[in-house]
């Protein structure tokens, strides 16, 4: 029998907001446990919260950028649990009345376009950390009420390359709209991932298993393939799938049970009694509508229609929303799209990644590469010339010209120094000057190499060719 898979994500984001949630506490990643809390994040009796008017205004634009529906109503709601990462023993969320309502991703998935659906995007507070060593568990309150969305997608995929094209695209675009920096490393952007099996054909879905707080795509890949396999093994040896959540174990690649459904927690929703319910007017919904920034997809097609470049070149680009930048800003000194997306497709990102460092931290800047690609194009170096002198400045800093004129790189012109390289490739290779006036066109590339070599690579190519047809066609 053929089984089919059934995938859905409730993706949590932090949102970039100066202070958190319900409070006026700032959160600084990394900062020393428990410096930055008051009565209200960690929960003391009638300490009261205010809301944060920017996490919802970046909550609603999130909605906007996916093409959600803003509730012109919304209001929250005590989400009861006894944890140590939530102190007053429930989060301030929102159950049945979210900000936003509906949406959709439409995406390119291994070659066939798909349309990815969401269910809602609701706002919330954050938990605190907890990290659990031998014998005890320490709790970090920083993070607790810094300000949360939750973007939750329908049950809409059917495969781990589905979830991780609509993860991928979910994050660009939060970027792209300045909603967060969805650092996964900072636990800015983690899922929980919904998954079921079913024969193929049969119109109800599996039972759901739940893999909980996942925040590297690729172990939710990983985890996604391992609990199909799972499934589809326990209903093809005759057993039953039971509605559970999951954790995933990265070293040993597998889910592995946390508790079954009839453990499952009952929530006890009930309205937030300490808050006013959300009204936005329409006119503030268009005022963010306008404000909105151009999408990595929009992003992409320019590059394509205007700019010229391929696919792959405007795919690559605009992957990282802070290459992308860098690239605009280098695009407003040059008109040359093509060696400036070559130059960030080869060179920056070879060098980034092996100096460990974001391309904002690169002392080579916009406008020096687009004098590097200036001099190029002048013939004034060649461009393995330029590539030298990007190194030297992405390494040590400097201007082009400078470097250019310390390391000798400029390149030579003169017809009569390309003359005498020219007369000597000729006098000492009889052999490929005679297989070249013999019909052999290609053996006029030796004698261009050796010409090359004598210059030191400073020789400018064209000329060269040029010289030396002039001497063996004369």
């Amino acid at each position: 029998m053929k089984y089919e898979a059934t995938i859905g994500l409730e993706t949590h984001v932090m949102q970039k907001t100066s202070t958190k949630m319900f409070c006026a506490c700032k959160y600084e990643y990394g900062a020393e446990p428990n410096t930055h809390v008051c009565p209200v994040c960690l929960g003391y009796p009638g300490a009261l919260p205010v809301m944060n008017e920017k996490a919802i205004e970046l909550c609603c634009k999130a909605g906007l950028l996916l093409g959600c529906e803003i509730n012109p109503y919304s209001k929250w709601d005590r989400k009861n649990y006894f944890y140590p990462d939530m102190s007053k023993n429930y989060q301030i969320t929102q159950a049945d009345e979210p900000l936003c309502l509906g949406g959709h991703i439409e995406l390119d998935v291994d070659g066939e376009m798909k349309t990815f659906t969401l269910e809602r995007i609701h706002q919330e507070e954050n938990a605190a950390k907890n990290t659990h060593i031998a014998g005890a568990s320490l709790v970090d309150y920083n993070r607790a009420g810094t300000a949360l969305m939750e973007i939750v997608s329908n049950p809409c995929m059917s495969s781990a390359a589905d979830a991780l094209a609509y993860m991928t695209a979910v994050k660009q675009i939060m970027q792209y709209g300045g909603i967060s920096d969805c650092d996964q490393e900072k636990g800015q952007m983690r899922s929980d991932v919904n998954v079921s099996v079913r024969p193929v054909g049969q119109k109800e879905l599996g039972s759901k298993v739940e893999i909980k707080n996942m925040n590297s795509f690729a172990f939710i890949v990983q985890a996604i393939e391992y609990e199909i396999d799972r499934q589809i093994r326990v209903l093809e040896s005759g057993g039953t799938v039971d509605q559970e959540t999951r954790g995933f174990d990265s070293d040993r690649g597998e889910t592995f049970i946390q508790r079954t459904k009839e453990d499952a927690h009952d929530y006890r929703y009930f309205p937030e009694p300490d808050l006013m319910p959300v009204k936005i007017a329409a006119k503030e919904i268009e005022q963010w509508r306008s404000e909105l920034p151009e999408l990595p997809s929009q992003r992409r097609e320019r590059y394509v229609a205007e700019l010229g470049l391929p696919e792959y070149d405007a795919g690559i680009l605009t992957a990282d929303k802070d290459i992308s930048d860098w690239f605009e800003q280098v695009m407003k000194h040059t008109q040359n799209a093509k060696a400036v997306s070559n130059f960030i497709m080869g060179e920056m990102m070879r060098l980034l990644s092996e100096h460990g460092l974001s391309i904002s931290e690169s002392k080579i800047t916009p406008e020096k590469l687009a004098e590097i690609i200036a001099l190029i194009d002048a013939k004034a170096i060649s461009t393995g010339a330029g590539k030298q002198v990007f190194e030297t400045i992405f390494i040590d800093g400097g201007e082009p010209k400078a470097v250019i004129e310390e390391k000798g790189l400029a390149q030579v012109s003169d017809d009569s120094a390309l003359e005498g390289w020219a007369d000597e490739a000729i006098s000492s290779n009889p052999k490929p000057v005679e297989e070249y006036k013999a019909g052999n066109a290609a053996s006029i590339n030796f004698l261009m190499g050796q010409v090359m070599k004598a210059s030191r690579g400073k020789a400018n190519p064209g000329a060269v060719m040029q010289m030396l047809k002039q001497k063996l066609d004369g």
